[in-house]
């Protein structure tokens, strides 16, 4: 299934959320150092409820390192400077989706290193910057599950 990758996490309640959204959807979910916060947190515990023991979460000290020991067959870029819109991608249940920290986003430096249709976007009204990172990260990850067919949910 697909595996979720936050870089450089800084709020813990987020990062809570999206353990629980991994866990509902059945998803891989791969941390990024630095952190913004421990994995002990309590807001990141109280955040994912008891859905903690249902995810399997991974940390990296860098991008490189998950690159090398993941191999993904592809990686797209969460983006609000995407050049495409996450509806309009086709979905492989082995793709990587990456998150930026919540006070900056993906480094220029990482989008850079992903062809253009590699960097997708949620669509925003003018004048707005961004979503949430636990509510994009469920609109993204939701689409691409639901062109899978919902696999594996409960019917």
């Amino acid at each position: 299934m697909f595996h979720l990758v936050l870089f450089q996490p800084e709020i813990p309640q987020n990062t809570g959320n999206i353990i629980r959204l991994c866990a509902n959807v059945g998803s891989g979910l791969h941390l990024i150092h630095p952190l913004g916060f421990e994995l002990d947190d309590r807001r990141l515990r109280r955040a994912g409820l008891d859905y903690h023991e249902w995810v399997s979460v991974q940390e990296y000290p860098d991008l490189p390192s998950f690159q090398k020991q993941m191999q993904p067959t592809r990686l797209l870029a969460c983006t609000t400077r995407g050049t495409q819109n996450y509806n309009e991608v086709e979905y492989r249940t082995d793709d990587v989706l990456l998150f930026g920290p919540e006070t900056r986003g993906l480094p220029q430096t990482v989008l850079e290193t992903l062809p253009p249709q590699q960097r997708i976007r949620i669509p925003l009204r003018p004048g707005n910057r961004s979503l949430n990172l636990s509510n994009a990260a469920a609109v993204i990850l939701y689409e691409a599950w639901r062109q899978q067919g919902y696999s594996g949910a409960d019917r």
